[in-house]
């Protein structure tokens, strides 16, 4: 059954990623999933972010979080930003959370998501991004 997802990752902590961010958005949309993500999936937005207020783009996210069902993180670039939006969904608005994270970005993922029984983490790699896409339509099937 599709669902609402809040896609999550990094924009000021750096743009690397835009393109895997963009691949999983993509998945997602064609397995019928509605995916909100704004500039995070956007090429053209660079680390300075939108052209909104932060106030403006504070509410954004924050009404996208209360319509999400769900609400899917990339962490491998770490991100005060999405941390925050992950702790929103997860202990204000109890929306299940899923974390991707990639070893050798970081020399671990933050304590704080693996730690984390609540969160679902699923671990890849550069050259498993397609073992990962099928897993996330799986957990996002149970």
């Amino acid at each position: 059954m599709p669902a609402t997802i809040y896609f999550s990752g990094s924009i000021t902590g750096g743009r690397d990623d835009v393109a895997l961010y963009r691949r999983i958005v993509e998945a997602l949309e064609s397995d019928g999933h509605r995916v909100l993500a704004g500039a995070v999936a956007a090429e053209h937005i660079g680390a300075g972010g939108e052209a909104l207020t932060a106030c403006d783009i504070f509410e954004r996210d924050m009404r996208w979080i209360d319509e999400c069902d769900v609400l899917v993180a990339e962490v491998s670039t770490p991100s005060t930003g999405t941390g925050y939006e992950i702790a929103v969904a997860r202990y204000r608005r109890g929306i299940p959370v899923i974390c991707l994270w990639r070893p050798g970005r970081t020399s671990r993922c933050t304590a704080m998501i693996s730690g984390d029984e609540g969160i679902r983490l699923l671990e890849y790699s550069d050259d498993s991004v397609d073992e990962l896409l099928a897993r996330l339509r799986r957990v996002l099937r149970e």
